[in-house]
């Protein structure tokens, strides 16, 4: 429902039937409820849109680096600030362990099976697996060394005693300062890919809702000043 439209529709109906009655008091509620929609309607579409010959219109657009600074100072001030990284590290947030199973199932584990591989060929045991096929006897293997790999690492991440030896080393005041800089390098990164098309439509659909009451409230109390000064004509 566009408030906007029915509140300016509603006011202009008020106008046009107090001009066919030929009714003061009708055409003074009209006139001035229809001026206080327009205007209220006009000062929201000057936020997102520039309006010519009107000085400060396309505010939000126009000012769309300052909009960007505010919302990295938000997110690395309140959200990702050495307190917050450190009660997640702890687990006060969400009582979990640090899980690496995601990270160590996107490992790609085939160079440390080439290096086993090569290891094996170079040992006293290179000439005997030379008679039956060399590195090739081993390929069936990879696969299985691979999975096996996986899953000790897993379990291992998932020890007490790992979970707090990473704890504590990524709590260091170093390392601390790098995972806050590289989330605002993640930030910083992702706000670049704004555009003031990008945010007009981001602060829009976030505040228009509530901005139509402005335009109803204008076109109420206009109507209610144009009652009150019909009244004293």
């Amino acid at each position: 429902m566009n408030k906007s439209l029915i509140t300016n529709g509603l006011a202009a109906i008020i106008v046009i039937t107090g001009i066919a009655l030929q009714h003061t008091v009708i055409l003074s509620i009209g006139l001035f409820a229809l001026s206080g929609a327009v205007t209220n309607w006009l000062a929201i579409h000057m936020l997102f849109e520039k309006v010519p010959g009107l000085y400060g219109s396309g505010v939000i657009p126009a000012r769309f680096e300052d909009f960007k600074l505010g919302i990295r100072e938000l997110m690395m001030t309140q959200f990702f600030t050495a307190e917050n990284i450190d009660r997640f590290l702890k687990g006060e947030e969400n009582n979990n362990d640090l899980h690496l199973a995601p990270v160590i199932e996107k490992v790609d584990l085939s160079p440390s099976f080439d290096a086993l591989v090569k290891v094996i060929m170079e040992s006293s045991f290179g000439g005997m697996l030379g008679m039956f096929g060399g590195e090739e006897a081993l390929t069936p293997l990879k696969e299985p060394f691979i999975n096996n790999m996986k899953a000790s690492l897993i379990a291992m991440t998932q020890q007490e005693s790992f979970q707090q030896l990473l704890r504590d080393e990524l709590e260091q005041p170093d390392v601390m300062a790098e995972i806050q800089q590289q989330i605002e390098d993640i930030v910083q990164k992702r706000l670049d890919e704004l555009t003031p098309q990008m945010v007009k439509q981001i602060i829009q659909e976030m505040i228009k809702q509530h901005l139509g009451w402005l335009v109803v409230w204008g076109g109420v109390f206009g109507a209610a000043i144009g009652l009150l000064s019909a009244s004293f004509l």
